[in-house]
C-alpha cells in the first residue's frame, strides 16, 4: 500500500482550497496591517487567520455537508464563534469604550473568509477595500474631530 492509496488526496481540490485560502489571507493582510500600524492588540497575524479559518471551515463545511440547509448552519456557527473573537477586543473603562473598530473588523474579516470560500471574490474584495478605506481614513478624521472636541 502507497501513501498515496492511503491518503487518497485530490490535488486539483486540494489546489483549489489553497489558492481560496491564500486569497482570504492576502485580502486580510491590509487589514491588520492598518491595525498593527496603528499599535491596536490584534494586527498582521489576527486579522488574516480569521479569514483562513473562516474559509477554512466553510471549505469543510461545505464538502462534508453538502447542503444549503448544512452549510447555513456552518456559517452560523461561524459568524457566532467570531462575534465571541470580537468581544475581546472590545475595552471599557470608566468613560470611554475602544476596539469596537478592531471587533468590528474582526467580524469583516470572518465575512471575508466566508465569501472567499464560496468562491464570491467581488463581495470579498469589496469588504476589504471598504474596512481598510475606513480604518485608515474615517479613522483619521474621527481622530481630528476628538481633537477638535477636547480643545473647545
Amino acid at each position: 500500500m502507497t501513501l498515496d492509496t492511503f491518503f487518497h488526496v485530490d490535488w486539483t481540490t486540494m489546489l483549489t482550497h489553497l489558492y481560496r485560502l491564500g486569497i482570504a489571507y492576502l485580502l486580510a493582510v491590509p487589514i491588520g496591517w492598518d491595525r498593527q500600524v496603528s499599535r491596536r492588540h490584534f494586527g498582521l497575524r489576527t486579522f488574516p487567520l480569521v479569514a483562513v479559518v473562516s474559509c477554512g471551515f466553510m471549505q469543510v463545511g461545505m464538502s462534508v455537508i453538502g447542503s444549503t440547509d448544512g452549510e447555513a448552519r456552518v456559517m452560523q456557527g461561524i459568524i457566532t464563534g467570531i462575534g465571541f473573537i470580537g468581544g475581546g477586543a472590545i475595552f471599557k473603562s470608566q468613560d470611554s469604550v475602544s476596539g469596537t473598530a478592531s471587533a468590528a473588523s474582526i467580524w469583516n474579516c470572518g465575512a471575508i473568509g466566508l465569501a472567499v470560500a464560496f468562491a464570491r471574490f467581488e463581495i470579498a474584495i469589496t469588504l476589504s477595500a471598504i474596512n481598510f478605506i475606513v480604518l485608515r481614513f474615517v479613522g483619521q478624521i474621527k481622530e481630528t474631530i476628538d481633537q477638535n472636541q477636547d480643545k473647545a
